[in-house]
């Protein structure tokens, strides 16, 4: 009989702290990459849980909301202050000490136990990789250079040694190989099932995350190393991969423990409201005639057709106005208890086909670029429930007739990657920035009226965490919040 769980979100964190302290004692059980101890010690089904609950607490929250920020969609409210650091250019190193241990500590070692016990079944590991393979990647886009050689021995968990983003983008490229037979294998007596909130079990699902995964990680090497990149898309290619058609999520509900990573923390601070609408993006939906634009915000007042939004990082020129919030769809109206059941995205369906249609713009894949994009942009109506998108398709100077008239391949890509910055308004901040990062698409970002860097500068990596500048003897030092990291412009 199949084996179930019914487990919180804050339960599974905690069951995954736990797994990864052991019995360690009087030491100090949040240092990251804490000693991992038996890996046959703990169920391996009820760490599934705690994994996947790890990331989206990263991806859904404390890179949910800088990577919101900084990708020009939310600005800091001018009626609160909470996320003030963020627009300034300036958080502390502590700001990022939770999302630093929800990676290494939670989901990373945790994964690294699945694989490692002997118990755990062909798939179960296959998921364990992939989780490995999105961790390491979420952690080096972020950070730069990150431990990964040495981040999960049990010997030297306290003082790992960092590793160049090249090698730790070769580690990605194994765990995504290493799970993909795994992923296919013969399913277990006892599924997996219910333990994965992502997909439930699905293994087909799972094999269309890796290779939609394997793309991207490809493309983000686009400038930084664009023959390793082709070579890999092209290897890719040649296995003729499925990729998603659908978001991997995990969904959340209005019960306690269980709610959306971000509007959870928004009840903690009472239901201020810290984030609303940074007028770049705001001008850009109207320009195009977005309707997505009343999707991913609320109106203002009363619900009417206005839609109020500030300057990014203009809070303290704007003192006392009410500015329109991002919509309970993305989990960002603290007031609303709607909010809590938006789900966190890890990939999304319109991602995929933007992925992919960048590939054929690079000349990298085969494809049809333009039923590729028109697919992202529909996938992106059908999530926001922004009706027919056959319209804004054609008639929006960003929709179709920006990539039909694109001439170069910098063009093509321009048009594509903007597109996708649409899609991932409020549900994927981070990603969007990231791949700002990369390409310097969209081109219509503004420095914020905010920053306490040098003019002109803007965020092109997050901070170390304090954490590992007090604990970590291997700890590089910390480097400029404007620098770019390896793949970056």
């Amino acid at each position: 009989m199949t084996r179930k769980y019914k487990l919180n979100l804050k339960q599974a964190l905690f069951i995954g702290l736990i797994a990864a302290v052991g019995f360690s004692g009087c030491k100090k059980y949040l240092d990251v990459n804490q000693n991992p101890n038996n890996p046959s010690s703990v169920d391996p089904t009820l760490l599934l849980p705690t994994t996947e609950a790890a990331l989206s607490q990263v991806v859904g929250n404390s890179f949910q909301v800088p990577g919101n920020m900084w990708a020009q969609y939310w600005t800091q409210s001018p009626v609160a202050s909470q996320y003030r650091v963020f627009d300034q250019y300036d958080p502390p190193a502590t700001t990022f000490d939770n999302s630093w241990l929800n990676l290494y500590s939670v989901a990373l070692v945790n994964a690294d136990l699945i694989i490692k016990n002997t118990t755990s079944s062909a798939n179960l590991k296959g998921i364990a990789y992939l989780v490995k393979a999105y961790g390491f990647q979420l952690a080096t886009d972020a950070f730069g250079s990150v431990p990964v050689a040495q981040a999960l021995q049990p010997t030297i968990y306290i003082n790992p040694k960092y590793d160049a983003q090249q090698v730790v983008y070769d580690s990605i490229f194994v765990y995504i190989n290493k799970a993909l037979p795994l992923l296919n294998a013969a399913a277990p007596a006892i599924p997996v099932g219910s333990q994965d909130m992502i997909f439930q079990g699905n293994t087909a699902q799972w094999v269309a995350f890796a290779n939609t995964l394997e793309l991207r990680a490809y493309l983000r090497l686009s400038k930084a190393d664009p023959t390793d990149a082709q070579a890999g898309i092209k290897a890719l290619y040649a296995t003729n991969p499925t990729f998603l058609t659908q978001d991997a999520t995990i969904t959340y509900t209005p019960t306690g423990g269980n709610e959306n990573p971000f509007y959870n923390e928004a009840v903690a601070l009472g239901k201020t409201q810290n984030v609303v609408a940074s007028s770049t993006i705001v001008n850009a939906f109207t320009r195009n005639n977005d309707p997505r634009l009343a999707e991913f915000f609320v109106l203002y007042p009363n619900n009417t057709d206005s839609l109020e939004s500030v300057p990014q990082g203009s809070f303290l020129s704007y003192n006392q106005k009410i500015v329109s919030p991002p919509s309970p769809l993305v989990g960002g109206r603290a007031i609303d208890p709607t909010s809590a059941t938006a789900p966190v995205k890890l990939l999304s369906a319109a991602e995929s086909y933007f992925l992919q249609a960048e590939a054929v713009a690079r000349g990298w894949a085969t494809g049809n670029i333009t039923a590729l994009y028109e697919a992202g942009i529909t996938a992106s109506f059908t999530a926001t429930g922004a009706g027919d998108p056959t319209t804004y398709i054609n008639t929006a100077p960003d929709g179709l007739q920006a990539l039909t008239a694109a001439v170069s391949v910098d063009d093509k890509v321009k048009a594509v990657i903007t597109q996708k910055y649409y899609s991932m308004c409020g549900f994927q901040g981070f990603e969007a920035w990231t791949e700002w990062r990369r390409t310097g698409y969209p081109a219509f970002f503004v420095p914020s009226a905010g920053s306490e860097i040098a003019p002109g500068q803007m965020p092109l990596r997050m901070p170390y965490p304090n954490s590992e500048l007090t604990s970590n003897a291997n700890f590089p030092g910390s480097v400029p919040i404007y620098t770019p990291v390896w793949w970056g412009m």
